[in-house]
């Protein structure tokens, strides 16, 4: 086999998550992250550092015919740092308009720092020869190992080819129309007539753009490398290497080589012990506790993972923990309001801060009506009539002495009568001729003298 040739910067590279947090990636002597700030090593910034010709980085023979091969100075003088092989200036900027614009591999742009990344990512340099690989341990494994790398290279693993389609069709991807003379991607492990969009070309599983259009085939799928071989052996997910040992562990609908099922801080190996999930990283108990276990509000105590951890906005609190501070009540399931910085439970809130009734002097709580007049408020069946003792509610009142009367009760009591037929008078009117002492009921439409008029509505008030 052809040696590999891969040279990755990675070594004391800022973390692009933690940014000042982390001093530089320094690897884990296993896993493969940083021993610094615990990132993947991929969340750094490593890049490749001279260009990439993709057939070395596989190991595969170099072709030097131009129509196989774009030559680095052919690259460089286009503007890019990858170039589909055999075409001409003008068709490599019509392949490349068809790109997502921050995926085009243009110097110095946004698209040359994803095309390093997706090398790094979709051909890492551990599957593509054991000498990367620090889980291989003896003769067997590497013997397992070379099997599955001389199948996949002469079997699934292929390099696309960009030209003219020579009549319509439609692509593999997208079904969508192709015409006669358009660039497309071909992928010769497919056959010869299937073929794609240039943007279409990706990985089924990760829907990336497939770097320098290194392709697998599997089932009928189009893969990356990686995700190729993921369907051929497991990964594991803590060193991101393909095992080939006769035994290894599953846990989390995950595969891990058989001692790389261990505590994301500190290492600690977590087979036949408990452990807990954090951003999808195991935990073992201590180490959960001190990194992300919540002290409780009541006790102080750090909440652990055999209790419940109850919350409202920042605080949380043991279960047992969670009663009203009042009363001692536990308001676990139960309506609670806080208030300066303590919780209580309803009643206590309420008779300790809640407004009280002008009548029966009992606080307000929660879902009650609440009936205001001058500066005064009631309950709904404490705001009465002061003579028949009813409830208001929603019927019109006429106040009198600091005291409300329910407009039957006033006409009843308070308001005058006509002289001749004992009605409530809503006119009343002066008339010349008065016999011994009676007085006849006046129509309305006769001429109106001054009068007095009474008005009985809501929190309306009488003239008189």
């Amino acid at each position: 086999m052809t040696e590999i040739i891969v040279e990755e910067v990675d070594e004391g590279q800022p973390c692009l998550a933690c940014i000042e947090r982390c001093s530089g990636f320094s690897r884990h002597k296993w896993r493969n992250t940083c021993q610094n700030c615990k990132c993947p090593r991929e969340l750094h910034d490593i890049y490749n550092l001279n260009f990439v010709n993709v057939r070395d980085r596989l190991g595969w023979k170099r072709i030097d015919d131009p129509i196989n091969c774009a030559t680095k100075e052919d690259t460089v003088s286009l503007g890019y740092t990858w170039v589909p092989p055999a075409l001409s200036p003008e068709q490599v900027e019509d392949y490349m308009d068809q790109l997502p614009n921050h995926k085009i591999p243009r110097i110095g742009s946004a698209g040359e720092r994803y095309r390093d990344l997706q090398l790094i990512r979709q051909l890492p340099k551990q599957d593509l020869d054991h000498v990367h690989c620090r889980m291989i341990h003896n003769d067997i494994e590497i013997k397992e190992y070379n099997i599955f790398r001389e199948l996949r290279d002469s079997i699934a693993l292929d390099i696309g080819l960009v030209k003219e389609s020579e009549h319509e069709t439609s692509c593999y991807h997208c079904h969508g129309e192709i015409q006669g003379d358009d660039l497309v991607v071909f992928a010769p492990k497919f056959g010869k007539d299937v073929c794609w969009h240039p943007a279409c070309f990706v990985c089924t599983t990760c829907e990336e753009l497939l770097v320098d259009l290194v392709y697998g085939c599997h089932a009928k799928q189009l893969l990356c490398e990686r995700h190729y071989a993921e369907k051929i052996r497991p990964r594991c997910p803590a060193c991101d290497e393909l095992i080939f040992s006769g035994e290894y562990t599953k846990a989390m609908d995950q595969n891990f080589h058989k001692d790389h099922l261990a505590c994301h801080h500190c290492d600690k190996k977590l087979v036949a012990c408990r452990y807990i999930l954090k951003e999808e990283q195991p935990y073992c108990i201590p180490c959960y506790q001190e990194q992300f276990a919540h002290n409780c509000e009541e006790c102080k105590k750090a909440i652990g993972p055999d209790y419940k951890d109850l919350s409202y906005k920042d605080r949380h609190w043991h279960e047992f923990c969670f009663k009203c501070c009042e009363c001692g009540k536990s308001l676990v399931d139960q309506a609670f309001a806080p208030k300066n910085d303590q919780i209580y439970c309803s009643d206590c809130h309420d008779n300790k801060f809640a407004a009280r009734c002008d009548g029966c002097g009992e606080p307000f709580r929660g879902g009650m009506k609440k009936f205001e007049y001058k500066g005064k408020q009631w309950h709904e069946d404490c705001f009465c009539c002061m003579i028949c003792k009813d409830p208001i509610r929603n019927k019109s009142f006429i106040p009198r002495d600091n005291e409300v009367v329910c407009v039957p009760c006033y006409e009843d009591q308070f308001a005058q009568k006509c002289s001749k037929c004992s009605g409530v008078s809503r006119y009343l009117y002066n008339v010349n001729k008065i016999e011994n002492g009676n007085r006849e009921c006046v129509k309305e439409t006769t001429t109106r003298p001054k009068s007095r008029q009474s008005k009985a509505n809501n929190g309306a008030s009488i003239q008189r």
